[in-house]
């Protein structure tokens, strides 16, 4: 037997994510039409939700975090790689690094120059801005008084001002701002923070609507598909505690579950190849190849380095005194380690001289561990992680099965290109010479990842990139924007899905190419400019 859910609505929200909470509080701002959201995850009711270091407890586990996997890629020899998503109303900005990031102002122009039609730098710096609250206050580049919080980090470290040092005896600017539209330079991250609490789209966007009396909030809420009747969305059908139920929108539905959850319930749907929908006994409903194709992510090397004579979070983090003043400091100042970031200072620069702007990015944090979740290593160290910005390969995203509860297959296919293998020797090379520099000396930095037996060369470079490589966890794509005469084209500039009418993507998934820089920022822009674009249409 299945439930209806009472009322009609007119916008179904699917994903309480980054992307779901601004795009339900700009739809419902009109007290005349009424929103549904839908969270599969629950409330962020737990501490470490709000405290920033709490991504080190959030991430691998099953109450916050989907807890999927890629499959084994050959790219990285073999190995498969934890994919943490958020798992909570927030989505992953409730458990992700907290970094303010836009990318560069040529990524948007890009997608213009792709024929999407304001989606060009000068498109996209206005919804930026729309979104902000900014610690640096109005300018030309920010804004202030939105629901997206942003400040400085509250804590400084030694050693990541002497990583910093080294950078410019490179040659790579310092920058107060990576923001500006040329991220290019040397500068600690702007964080998604505020007084030291963690700032998720959840605080900033969807709390504050939930008094509206039009707007309706569902958590607990698996999708297994949208409902199409004539060529049309016309709801959707879910389980929640055990009971099938429907809900109807009058207007529209929106996917906003991310370049994961999107694409399950678009292919569930019978949206997307037929090829691969119909040996799971998914009748398919509309062919648009491009669903699940696309499949883009940040991989980064991360080098990790023993220091001496300067201070890590490693060695603190193992003294118990030091351990009892952090979380004293953080409960009457809001300050110290607990309110860090997981990477706290940026480089962005170029993997090799020809590139024509900065195609690496280094994260530097002053500790280092074998993955997240797991402790931190017992000796002084910090990790330099630098990652391709724009990678070539593409990878994919299916079903295993029909069930909503079955995690897909995510196959990013890594390092699958010529050209990503040589900007990841490259980066290594980069990292490398960077540690080498004068300002670094004192404290005889000493290789421990990739380690001192990989040589310089390309295969050798190659090769340790496949070993230490791992995901900072920014897939998009696997929706993309495009012209109709574009084959892989799922949506179109105003985000509506090619061929099917009432039904939207707005999140990640829709990006036609990856930003140079952490995704989190332009999926709130994405956001932004989105359920603008829905409340013009709807007028």
């Amino acid at each position: 037997m299945t439930r209806q859910i009472e009322g009609d609505f007119d916008y179904i929200v699917v994903g309480a994510g980054t992307a779901g909470c601004i795009v339900a509080n700009r739809l419902s701002a009109d007290p005349r039409k009424r929103v549904l959201i839908l969270e599969a995850g629950g409330l962020d009711n737990w501490i470490w939700f709000h405290i920033p270091v709490g991504y080190l407890f959030a991430i691998g586990n099953p109450r916050s975090d989907w807890m999927f996997k890629t499959e084994p890629e050959a790219g990285l020899n073999g190995r498969a790689l934890a994919y943490p998503r958020g798992k909570v109303i927030g989505g992953s900005s409730a458990i992700n690094a907290m970094i303010s990031m836009r990318g560069q102002a040529a990524d948007y122009d890009h997608w213009r120059q792709l024929g999407l039609a304001g989606w060009g730098w000068g498109d996209v710096l206005p919804a930026f801005k729309r979104l902000e609250d900014h610690f640096l206050g109005e300018s030309e580049h920010h804004g202030v008084g939105g629901g997206w919080r942003i400040e400085a980090a509250r804590l400084s470290w030694p050693v990541l001002d002497a990583v910093a040092d080294a950078a410019a005896q490179m040659g790579i600017p310092r920058t107060p701002d990576f923001n500006t539209g040329n991220n290019e330079g040397i500068g600690y991250f702007h964080v998604n923070q505020k007084r030291g609490r963690r700032w998720s789209s959840a605080r900033g966007f969807l709390k504050p609507a939930l008094g509206r009396p039009n707007l309706r909030l569902e958590t607990g809420v698996l999708v297994e598909r949208v409902i199409v009747e004539a060529g049309r969305a016309v709801g959707v059908r879910f389980l929640q505690g055990g009971v099938v139920t429907e809900a109807r929108a009058r207007g529209e539905v929106v996917l906003c579950s991310g370049s994961i959850g999107s694409i399950q319930v678009l292919q569930r749907s019978g949206i997307g190849p037929a090829e691969w929908l119909a040996p799971l006994g998914i009748t398919p409903v509309l062919e648009r190849a491009g669903v699940g194709r696309n499949l883009q992510d940040h991989l980064q090397q991360r080098a990790i380095y023993k220091v001496t004579g300067i201070r890590t979070l490693n060695e603190t983090y193992y003294s118990l005194p030091r351990r009892g003043l952090m979380g004293l400091d953080y409960m009457l100042r809001r300050r110290g380690p607990l309110t860090m970031a997981p990477s706290q200072l940026g480089i962005f620069t170029r993997s090799d001289p020809h590139q024509e702007r900065a195609n690496i990015q280094f994260h530097v944090q002053p500790l280092s561990l074998d993955k997240v979740g797991e402790p931190l290593h017992r000796f002084p160290a910090i990790t330099v992680a630098a990652c391709n910005l724009r990678p070539t390969s593409r990878g994919t995203l299916r079903l295993r099965d029909a069930r909503p509860n079955t995690p897909p297959m995510i196959a990013p296919n890594y390092l699958a290109t010529p050209e990503d293998r040589q900007v990841a020797a490259d980066a290594i090379r980069v990292t490398r010479r960077l540690m080498k520099q004068a300002a670094l000396a004192p404290y005889r930095p000493d290789e421990y990842l990739p380690g001192p037996a990989v040589g310089d060369d390309d295969a050798a470079l190659a090769k340790a990139a496949g070993d230490i490589g791992t995901t900072i966890f920014h897939p998009v794509g696997t929706a993309k924007m495009g012209r109709p005469d574009d084959p892989l084209a799922v949506v179109d500039e105003r985000l509506r899905v090619h061929g099917m009418g009432g039904l939207r993507v707005i999140d990640a998934s829709v990006m036609p190419t990856i930003t140079s820089g952490n995704t989190n920022t332009p999926t709130a822009m994405i956001a932004e400019k989105g359920s603008a674009m829905m409340v013009e249409d709807g007028r």
